[in-house]
């Protein structure tokens, strides 16, 4: 079934596009059978507007163009009383139109909406009479069936391209993590800081909360999904968490650029791999972190947990290798990384908690 989906989509013909065409011509069957409507394509024209990504965008471009119309249906009909169709006419009420709008702070979406509305009422409102009201009546139905469409027939569930952004994000951060390891025993030389690999990290957790966004968006107004807003609630939760393990890495690598910078005396070896064990063992806890969150089976529980622990204990013995004759000021800035090291298995470690108690529960 979802090959044969997917062979449609290659085609052009999605999902949204179905729903679309379906929904306009449910509206003009309403409106022409069982309302016995004469303007029936203004309900058709309003669905085909109406029918959006998700339920709650839908929503709003029907608010909008519903609002929009009333307002320039009001709008001419108490000016059109003065004015006959001209060429100065439609300006001066288009003009009026839009500026109270704009005076309002309305969406654009809305003004646009007010100077169509304004023009046809005036056009065609004079010669037909009740013609104002059908225009409001059938872009309401429109409207209402474009919304109900979208909701009732296979609503967007975007919980599972979130579940995929985190796994994503939180590989990405365990790889730039171990990836900074590469700064050490480099001090003196500048032509490795590791900004770029923080960088395209930033943007990851950028783009991820962008999927998360617009899975709150599908779940709003679809009763079909409510289900799932738990779900996402603790997906939200996990995405803060990875936030948070970005920032330690950006402390992390401006630690490392700091003795670089201060062309300190190269550390001794021991030094060095004990470090880049605790980076990279730490690393391993973020992306058991993803995976657990994701996937919160007992396997991955426990692999989390276990990688906690190593981490936690490669963090010890770094700090318990280094000796009274290391420089002050290394200590200080190693010092720093190892504590950004033990926020991350902190943050980590609240997961596999709250996840444990859930499994009790």
């Amino acid at each position: 079934m979802n090959r044969f989906i997917d062979i449609l989509g290659k085609l052009g013909l999605t999902l949204q596009i179905f729903k679309t065409a379906f929904a306009a011509a449910l509206s003009w069957f309403v409106a022409t059978n069982l309302l016995h409507s004469e303007y029936p394509y203004f309900a058709a024209v309003a669905a085909i507007i109406t029918v959006q990504v998700t339920v709650a965008d839908s929503v709003d471009k029907a608010t909008q163009r519903i609002v929009g119309i009333i307002g320039g249906v009001l709008l001419s009909m108490l000016l059109g009383h003065w004015f006959k169709i001209s060429a100065f006419s439609i300006f001066f009420i288009i003009l009026i139109g839009m500026a109270i709008s704009k005076a309002f702070r309305m969406n654009p979406q809305i003004i646009s909406q007010v100077a169509i509305s304004s023009l046809l009422v005036l056009a065609f409102g004079q010669a037909k009479a009740g013609y104002a009201y059908e225009r409001i009546f059938e872009t309401v139905l429109g409207s209402a069936i474009a919304v109900l469409i979208n909701a009732l027939i296979v609503p967007q569930n975007a919980v599972p391209d979130v579940e995929k952004s985190i796994l994503s994000y939180s590989k990405l951060s365990a790889d730039t993590l171990s990836s900074l390891t590469a700064l050490l025993g480099r001090f003196g030389d500048k032509i490795k800081t590791g900004r770029s690999e923080v960088d395209a990290l930033i943007k990851e957790a950028k783009a991820c909360r962008k999927v998360l966004d617009l899975a709150e968006q599908s779940l709003k107004y679809n009763p079909l999904l409510t289900h799932k807003r738990e779900r996402l609630s603790q997906l939200a939760e996990s995405i803060v968490q990875l936030a948070s393990i970005t920032i330690q890495i950006r402390g992390i690598r401006r630690s490392l650029a700091d003795l670089q910078l201060n062309q300190h005396p190269p550390l001794e070896e021991p030094y060095v791999e004990q470090l880049k064990v605790s980076m990279e063992a730490t690393a391993a806890c973020i992306a058991a972190y993803g995976q657990a969150a994701v996937h919160a089976s007992a396997e991955n529980l426990e692999h989390l947990q276990a990688t906690n622990r190593e981490a936690l204990e490669a963090q010890d013995r770094c700090l318990q290798s280094l000796h009274n004759r290391t420089p002050r000021v290394v200590l200080r800035d190693i010092g720093s990384i190892l504590t950004d090291l033990g926020r991350i298995v902190s943050e980590t470690d609240i997961e596999a908690q709250a996840a444990l108690k859930a499994q009790a529960v």
